[in-house]
């Protein structure tokens, strides 16, 4: 329908397929737009008055050249007027509307330059999208990325069509006291009939995905920041009554972050304000709009009894996302979505580097890569794999992904260690100087990197390119004192990609002699073929002794899976002396990994095989190694999970049983519990901070290590220790301790965890977000009646199942985090899931698509389980009124 109402935007065909090689320039530019909404929660008015002109890049101009059609785009609006240059269309016969938008024909365009003036009436109480214009609760808000905007009137809405906006906003004043948009705040007044108004001007172009506009009861949490240059930018989150003392955190990591891109990047904010609102209806984590930006308010409002450690992090982490957003994503926007990537991971990249700066740099690391391997490992290795920039999509929704944001961040990563930070600063300088105020393409972004480093960088581009994770193979030799390394890469066949070409893959190098200290310091090599034979010749080594260790992809230098024969006795070497703190933990990692497969794929029974002593003792000591940061000695406790060790076990050629990996890494928690009772009872007792609480890195860092070493010790199932859990439960005077102590006691089936569980909904009954975390615990429960558990949480009255963080901690919860449940063996599990997603995608298909994921390593496991979720899969996708989102995932994952 689109290439019949817009030939000059990029083609949709009958099967709904948009591809980049079919984008076209915009056929018209706009210079200007004005927008007056008069708010109503079932009948809101939107007046758009908008300044055409011919672009003659997209349809050819001067003498001769006929004029193209004006094609806008418009989903579920009712039109009352239109007219150009102040003649009436409405009526016209040159006005063609349908589903998709209008199109007023040449005949009715008076020339190369015209005003559009069109009233539009649309019903944001219905829109339970959440995509638009719509309620939360009594609040207005919109989300326009990807395509909102269309839902608001009739507009171009395609990212490399950008005009400044003027916004008048008019409401009730008893409801909607606070009326807000994009840029900085104009005239505002009293109207009659109790209600008020108020403009806002943003003169930076932008295009219509970064619109904003709110409109409710709120209370402000202010603030100032002087930029470098000396101009005083308010500062304001926006949050309902009652919440304002949730606030401060994310205001100093608003602030932390615009001085953060001030030194590091150089950039300075350009408005005179800058504002969160926090919603709590809401399909993302936030949004990056031009001057106001939209929370989802689970990642604004935080205090000590409400938040967890975790919550405080990621707070963080998105607050600088989207603020840095303001010039990566803002200033210089994507042309068309295919170049989401471009905004996106660069911009992942950047809130990455804060958080390393401002945390533990290697435990940041690691963290990225555990999620990377998680999610999008998984996507790359199944069904929904894409590049990095994709060629086609069917809903744009749907590739908002991990190979887009975190792979995209990777490959930034390598370009910045590639060319080294000096000439990094240099390519970022010419590309904000060269393109802002535009929309870029990959191209363009490489461009400035060449034309600093003068190097070709057109085989690097592959990472955006092509699918898949690639494989890196290494064997070793160690022959008169030269360690030979051979390198092979391979990228297995991913759908549409067959065949592959060899990448360049950044490999940090450091070797560790026999004794444990470095024997040659980190160094890149550069991979560039399918083979790669490196000699190191190692003179202060005996040519003689034993064999140096290669510490390959230090600090994760490059996204591939390394494979390599490796004994226990080296990892116990990598894991004791590695320098490279990513390293040591991923020695650690892939020993507990051997161990899970071992028994989870073996003759006997996983509860009654024997756990090496040896890994035990490590852990032991790796745990009690005071020289180490807490933090990281909490993740080197933190055993695989199942989904990790599933993929290992397909990996090496088997199928798995979720029941087994359960099983398995259940007797390892058991097993250390039993073995470093004592050095873990230590920790436990040492570590928790005394004093008030603060969310900063290192008491974050303690608090973890005290429950991780709690974990193992409530896992024997003795009395004492289950105790404990209760006992710091009952006391736990922050969140972190509250929810922690909960989990266990309930994951565990601790005889006191159902009383706990009373206790805490008795107290946090009333704050949404804190009842999240107490039905995700739940869901989460790994037990033998985790369906009829998770069935239950759904027929509590709190499971208002229409809100998208409520569906997310039960449903999602158990689909993505309880692969007991998930995975039972009578398909109740699947059932379960598949019935709450054709629910869900009835009002909002985004939320149902992002979930229905969950079904996508269906092919992992054994033929029974294989046979039911493809039958589920199967019987969503034959559903008639199933949206183009979840049709378009589920019948990926069912092609792949």
């Amino acid at each position: 329908m689109r290439a019949e109402i817009d030939a000059a935007a990029a083609v949709r065909t009958e099967d709904q397929t948009t591809r980049l090689a079919d984008y076209r320039p915009p056929a018209w530019l706009i210079d200007e737009v004005r927008l007056d909404i008069d708010l109503a929660p079932r009948a809101t008015r939107v007046r758009a008055r908008i300044a055409f002109r011919l672009n003659p890049e997209g349809a050819g101009s001067g003498a001769g050249v006929a004029l193209p059609p004006l094609a806008l785009d418009g989903k579920k609006l009712t039109l009352v007027s239109a007219s150009v240059d102040d003649a009436d269309v409405t009526a016209s016969p040159f006005l063609t509307l349908s589903a998709e938008g209008l199109v007023l024909a040449a005949g009715a365009l008076p020339g190369e330059a015209f005003t559009w003036d069109c009233t539009v009436e649309v019903d944001p109480e219905s829109n339970t999208e959440l995509e638009g214009l719509y309620l939360s609760g009594d609040m207005f808000c919109t989300q326009c990325e990807a395509e909102g905007f269309r839902k608001i009137t009739y507009y171009s809405d395609r990212p490399d069509v950008m005009a400044p906006f003027t916004v008048r906003l008019e409401g009730p004043v008893e409801t909607c006291p606070i009326l807000l948009s994009n840029g900085n705040p104009g005239a505002a007044g009293l109207l009659p009939d109790g209600r008020h108004f108020a403009e806002w001007h943003d003169p930076f172009p932008k295009p219509a995905y970064l619109f904003a506009a709110v409109a409710g009861n709120l209370v402000a949490h202010r603030d100032t920041f002087t930029t470098m240059s000396g101009r005083n930018a308010a500062l304001t989150l926006w949050v309902r009554p009652g919440d304002e003392g949730k606030c401060a955190y994310a205001m100093d990591a608003l602030k932390r972050s615009m001085a953060w891109d001030e030194r590091a990047y150089g950039r300075e904010y350009d408005l005179d304000v800058f504002q969160i609102v926090a919603v709590s209806d809401f399909n993302m984590g936030a949004m990056e709009n031009k001057g106001l930006n939209i929370f989802n308010s689970k990642y604004v409002l935080a205090s000590p009894e409400t938040a967890t450690d975790v919550d405080y992090e990621l707070i963080e982490g998105i607050v600088a996302h989207e603020y840095f957003h303001n010039w990566t994503g803002n200033r210089i926007t994507c042309r068309d979505w295919f170049q989401l990537c471009l905004k996106e991971g660069l911009t992942v990249f950047r809130d990455q580097a804060f958080t390393e700066d401002e945390r533990s740099a290697a435990v940041a690391r690691i963290d990225q890569v555990k999620a990377l391997r998680a999610r999008q490992f998984t996507e790359d290795a199944g069904p929904l794999a894409h590049p990095v920039r994709p060629e086609s999509y069917v809903e744009i929704n749907n590739f908002y992904t991990a190979t887009v944001y975190e792979k995209g961040a990777e490959v930034i990563r390598m370009l910045k260690l590639l060319v080294g930070d000096d000439d990094y600063r240099r390519a970022l300088d010419l590309y904000f100087e060269r393109h802002d105020g535009q929309a870029c393409t990959i191209e363009q972004f490489r461009q400035c990197f060449e034309d600093v480093t003068g190097r070709d960088l057109s085989q690097f581009a592959l990472w955006w390119h092509q699918a898949g994770t690639p494989r890196l193979s290494v064997e070793t030799r160690w022959q008169g004192g030269v360690l030979t390394l051979t390198l092979r890469q391979h990228i297995p066949a991913t759908p549409g990609q067959a065949e592959k070409a060899p990448m360049v893959i950044p490999v940090a190098l450091g070797v560790i002699g026999p004794d444990g200290r470095e024997a040659a310091e980190t160094h890149i090599i550069e991979i560039t073929t399918e083979e790669t034979v490196l000699d190191l010749p190692l003179p202060d080594l005996d040519p003689g002794g034993p064999a140096p260790v290669p510490s390959l992809l230090r600090h994760f230098s490059a996204p591939v899976i390394l494979e390599r024969t490796v004994e226990a006795a080296e990892r116990a070497l990598v894991l004791a002396h590695d320098t490279d703190p990513f390293n040591r933990w991923e020695a650690g990692r892939r020993y507990a990994l051997d161990i899970a497969h071992a028994l989870a794929t073996g003759a006997a029974a996983p509860e009654g095989a024997a756990v090496p002593e040896a890994w035990c003792e490590a852990l032991a000591q790796l745990a009690g190694d005071a020289a180490l940061d807490p933090a990281f000695r909490a993740l080197a406790l933190e055993l695989p999970g199942n989904d990790e060790v599933a993929a290992d076990i397909v990996a090496r050629g088997g199928l798995a049983d979720p029941d087994r990996i359960h099983a398995a890494l259940r007797a390892m928690r058991r097993r250390l519990g039993e073995r470093a009772g004592e050095v873990l009872l230590g920790l436990y007792e040492t570590m928790r901070p005394e004093g008030p609480y603060s969310p900063d890195a290192e008491s974050a860092g303690r608090r973890a290590l005290a429950n991780r070493a709690l974990a193992p010790l409530v896992a024997t199932g003795e009395a004492t220790h289950l105790a404990r859990a209760e006992a710091q439960f009952d006391g736990a005077s922050n969140m972190t301790d509250s929810i922690g102590a909960l989990a266990l006691l309930v994951h565990h089936g601790a005889p006191g965890a159902t009383a706990c569980v009373e206790a805490f909904r008795q107290r946090w009954a009333e704050d949404e977000l804190v009842m999240d975390k107490w039905f995700a615990v739940q869901a989460t429960a790994p037990l033998p009646d985790a369906v009829a558990r998770a069935r239950a949480l759904t027929e509590d009255p709190a499971f208002v199942w229409q809100r998208p963080n409520r569906f997310r901690s039960v449903v999602g919860a158990f689909a993505m985090g309880n692969p007991v449940g998930f995975h039972s063996l009578d398909g109740s599990g699947y059932r379960f899931t598949a019935d709450w997603l054709l629910r869900l995608d009835a009002l909002n298909p985004q939320t149902a698509a992002r979930v229905s994921g969950c079904f996508e390593s269906w092919k992992r496991y054994d033929e029974a389980r294989r046979g039911l979720m493809q039958a589920e899969m199967q019987r969503i996708a034959a559903t008639p009124s199933l949206s183009k989102n979840t049709r378009e995932i589920v019948e990926r994952m069912l092609a792949g």
